[in-house]
């Protein structure tokens, strides 16, 4: 067992340079220098191998819906949530900013974006074009 010691614990937390990967228009994923597993969500640790060599990659974006609902909130109009399977092989949590609501889009092609919700970071997705493999 190791002994963190000294360690500053939130310097070590992955979440807010995730955020600014975001902010920057970046769709982010992580991946392990030591044994080069796709790290969905943030960490400092790999979970395949335990190593701490994990970079930071840029995603192209494209993706397949795996799951998706319609959130209704009261006086608001519905949106859709949903679950993509990006090409690089992370799990992405969207908003579906042209999914029918009550329909979901489950098998879809998308392109996932960094974008902005309520005047923060988010990922947003919009369904992909004939042209446009996802």
């Amino acid at each position: 067992m190791t002994s963190l010691g000294a360690v500053d614990l939130q310097a070590l937390r992955p979440g807010p340079e995730y955020w600014e990967h975001v902010a920057r228009g970046e769709v982010p994923y992580q991946r392990c220098g030591a044994c080069d597993a796709v790290v969905s969500y943030p960490r400092v640790v790999c979970p395949s191998c335990g190593a701490t060599s994990l970079s930071w990659q840029v995603s192209s974006g494209r993706g397949i819906v795996y799951s998706a609902t319609t959130v209704h909130v009261r006086d608001a109009e519905p949106y859709t949530v949903a679950l993509v399977d990006l090409q690089e092989g992370v799990r992405v949590m969207v908003r579906i900013d042209d999914a029918v609501p009550d329909d979901p889009p489950i098998g879809s092609p998308v392109l996932v974006a960094a974008s902005e919700l309520d005047g923060k970071p988010a990922l947003r997705a919009a369904f992909a074009g004939d042209d446009e493999d996802a």
